[in-house]
């Protein structure tokens, strides 16, 4: 970062809001998919063809944010940046003109494409411009943010349906009061300036990218993911086990369990730099275990609820302790690299998240039995976390 600019609140929220779009990408047009459904009744196998309008961007993070770290540490990031804020505006509104099924999911390919290089980048920019505590805090941010507006875009996309199934898709203009922002309080990202601070990268870049190190918090964010999405995506049903079918009631009850992952953030971003990793993953895999058992357990709905939010308590503090860890550790030059495998890492969770848990609830009973293997699996999580730190300890004591 050259010596005469600064990083300041105006930079942070300019690369904080552009997590917003992950969640504009699916949340917003939840609402509708029975409209789309019943728009393309006629295109045989539309049952499984529709519903990827929704869910395609999330693969195409999966698969792209790996190739979106390599080309911004390669061609820098803010310029690439700003061009993904064009491309997803562009064709994030594209289906509000086409008339085919086809074209339609291809728009929704190249939104997934864009939205990776939003979030790649963004978070990696954080990572440039801020140190210490401030990075933690704004990267704390971003998860929630990226829980908020999900609450609001699934309202927006709600009452914009009302005029429509297209109405929804204007919102991802929005993109384009982001590329100002960007454009206004951004600049593109340099190494440090200090001597020390030039050694060290030098060093950093010699020893090649930490493969073991970014390896095993590649695979501690996919179980992670995992457990994130779990509640938030099965929540809904587990409520309607109860007879609450009404879908307004079920929104509403979901968004308030949902609070605990803002909750969580808050949480992290006031103990979070005091503690270190193991210690931090040993509370928040034990919070996310309780909360599926007490849901797996519970026979009124306010107990299931009760599970939900402290689940989702330790969802919003694992979410940036496993981004602080990924990128706090990594240098310039690979910086966005790393943040690419992780965000294909975290995404890669939520595409299995319906897979593990429909394959356990075949196995024990329902979804039921799934939140009890979930609670299960955490348990393992902050076992393993305990020991690791157990395992520090000691090693600094005969050190």
């Amino acid at each position: 970062m050259t010596t005469h600019q600064r990083a300041g609140f105006a930079t942070g929220i300019s690369l904080l809001l552009p997590i917003t779009l992950s969640a504009m990408a699916i949340v917003l047009l939840a609402p509708n998919l029975p409209a789309l459904l019943q728009e393309f009744a006629s295109v045989e196998h539309h049952e499984y063809w529709v519903p990827m309008v929704l869910t395609v961007p999330a693969l195409c993070v999966a698969l792209f944010s790996p190739m979106a770290g390599i080309l911004g540490d390669r061609f820098g990031r803010r310029r690439l940046l700003l061009a993904a804020f064009l491309v997803y505006a562009v064709v994030g509104i594209a289906p509000v003109f086409l008339r085919d099924l086809g074209w339609i999911i291809v728009s929704r390919v190249a939104v997934g494409m864009a939205e990776a290089m939003i979030m790649v980048l963004s978070t990696t920019m954080i990572g440039d411009y801020f140190e210490g505590p401030a990075r933690d805090r704004w990267l704390a941010g971003q998860t929630a943010m990226a829980s908020i507006s999900a609450l609001l875009f699934l309202n927006v996309g709600g009452l914009l349906g009302r005029f429509g199934w297209r109405a929804p898709f204007w919102v991802y203009g929005s993109a384009l009061l982001m590329f100002v922002l960007v454009l206004l309080f951004t600049w593109e990202p340099a190494r440090r300036d200090s001597p020390e601070a030039e050694i060290a990268q030098r060093d950093a870049s010699s020893a090649g990218f930490p493969w073991l190190r970014m390896t095993g918090i590649i695979a501690i964010t996919v179980f992670g993911s995992v457990l994130f999405y779990t509640a938030q995506i099965q929540s809904p049903i587990g409520l309607t086990q109860f007879g609450i079918t009404d879908p307004a009631r079920i929104g509403f009850l979901t968004s308030l369990a949902s609070i605990g992952v803002p909750v969580g953030t808050y949480v992290y971003s006031r103990v979070g730099s005091k503690l270190p990793i193991a210690s931090l993953l040993l509370i928040e895999f034990t919070l996310l275990a309780i909360g599926f058992l007490l849901m797996s357990r519970s026979g009124a709905p306010a107990g299931f609820l009760a599970g939900c939010f402290i689940n989702q308590l330790g969802a919003g503090m694992l979410l940036p302790s496993l981004l602080v860890w990924a990128i706090s550790g990594l240098p310039f030059e690979v910086r966005s690299r790393g943040a690419g495998l992780w965000t294909g890492a975290f995404s890669v969770g939520q595409f299995l998240c319906p897979v593990v848990v429909t394959v356990a609830g075949s196995h024990t009973g329902g979804l039921r039995g799934a939140f009890g293997v979930l609670a299960a699996a955490a348990l393992v999580g902050a076992a393993l976390s305990l020991f690791a730190r157990l395992r520090k300890d000691s090693a600094m004591v005969h050190a």
